[in-house]
């Protein structure tokens, strides 16, 4: 149940970004990585921090 649900959050995640990347600014683009990582660095901090010692 969880790798079916993480693959499809994944693609979720990815066709997001690249949509936010595509009309962010809108003649140029952006890299869908560099949407991910404004996403996915702080999350990754924040799941970091929390984790119990």
């Amino acid at each position: 149940m969880l790798v079916p649900t993480a693959a499809l959050a994944g693609g979720l995640a990815v066709m997001s970004a690249d949509l936010a990347a595509r009309t962010v600014i809108a003649p140029a683009q952006l890299p869908v990585g560099v949407v991910t990582a404004l996403v996915g660095v702080p999350m990754f901090l924040w799941m970091l921090l929390r984790r119990p010692r």
